[in-house]
């Protein structure tokens, strides 16, 4: 009988693919990615993408797979993740999959929603009261009828437009309809840092982010995709591309984009934190017990 595959998670900047690569060097291990934006090519920095050093160190899958002018659902990463573990095991290695985007993780552990097709005339309604209205006021809208899908929407604005369609189309929510049955069992390892230890973290890669050339980077994408499109482009909601688009064209300070990035990251890893737990229902350990955890499992 299969063991379980194993996952990794933790907030942004926990350290998460540093601790997978060190688990690298004591077992054969491929890591899978479960990041919503390092599939796009070109956006390296901002996503904080292992590198050409860390892909040495052990095969790395589902980076790079989409263009930016594409968009790259939850579907899509299921198709590919699962078939990146058949393929690893066929190989006879041990996969392990790694990453922060909570709903990925979910639909891969629990599988997908069995949700009607997308009606374009009532996503466009809702994308027009979302321009109208706000985001706060969507979510206060969903807080007041299911407030668990309030939450599971991790303030992605591509999901609650989705999630309002369904429910104005079949008076249910995505999370309250079936789901598809996973291909495998999964494990979750999740772990957080001390609160202080981690917004330095954040704020350290943040400023490192700048520094390696983000702010040309999001110029490029922009050069690529318009982020005033409309419907709001899937890649635009990758954190911090705005502000470092606004250095890019001078709109906005340097100090000041580093300062609103690091806030947003904090608000987005606390948000993480709370899918973890209620949503992946894993407890949330120190690094050193996601360690010696994830080191027993793999050696089972």
């Amino acid at each position: 009988m299969q063991s379980p595959i194993q996952i990794l998670t933790a907030p942004t900047a926990a350290g998460k693919s540093a601790l997978a690569l060190e688990l690298a060097g004591e077992f054969p291990l491929e890591i899978v990615s479960a990041d919503a934006f390092t599939v796009y090519r070109g956006l390296d920095i901002g996503t904080a993408k292992p590198g050409v050093q860390d892909r040495a160190a052990a095969p790395h899958h589902l980076l790079d797979v989409a263009d930016v002018t594409e968009a790259f659902d939850v579907a899509r990463f299921v198709e590919l993740a699962e078939e990146a573990v058949a393929g690893i095991l066929a190989r006879g290695r041990v996969p392990l999959v790694v990453g922060g985007t909570g709903f990925y993780l979910a639909a891969l552990t629990r599988g997908l929603p069995l949700t009607p097709p997308s009606d374009p005339a009532v996503r466009a309604g809702v994308e027009a009261e979302l321009a109208a209205r706000g985001l706060d006021a969507l979510l206060a809208d969903m807080q007041a009828l299911n407030p668990a899908e309030a939450v599971r929407m991790e303030r992605n604005p591509r999901r609650v437009v989705r999630a309002l369609e369904v429910y104005r189309q079949t008076g249910r929510f995505p999370g309250e309809f079936g789901r598809s049955r996973p291909r495998f069992a999964f494990e979750v390892t999740a772990f957080t840092r001390e609160p202080a230890d981690l917004e330095a973290r954040m704020a350290a890669r943040v400023q490192d982010m700048f520094r390696a050339g983000w702010a040309d980077e999001a110029a490029w994408l922009a050069g690529r995709v318009s982020p005033d499109a409309g419907p709001r482009p899937t890649v635009w909601q990758a954190l911090g591309y705005r502000e470092a688009l606004g250095v890019a064209r001078g709109v906005l300070a340097l100090e000041d984009a580093a300062a609103q990035v690091t806030l947003a990251t904090r608000q987005y890893g606390r948000r993480q934190l709370t899918f973890t737990r209620t949503q992946l229902r894993a407890p949330v350990l120190t690094p050193g017990e996601a360690r010696g955890q994830l080191r027993a499992r793999l050696s089972r």
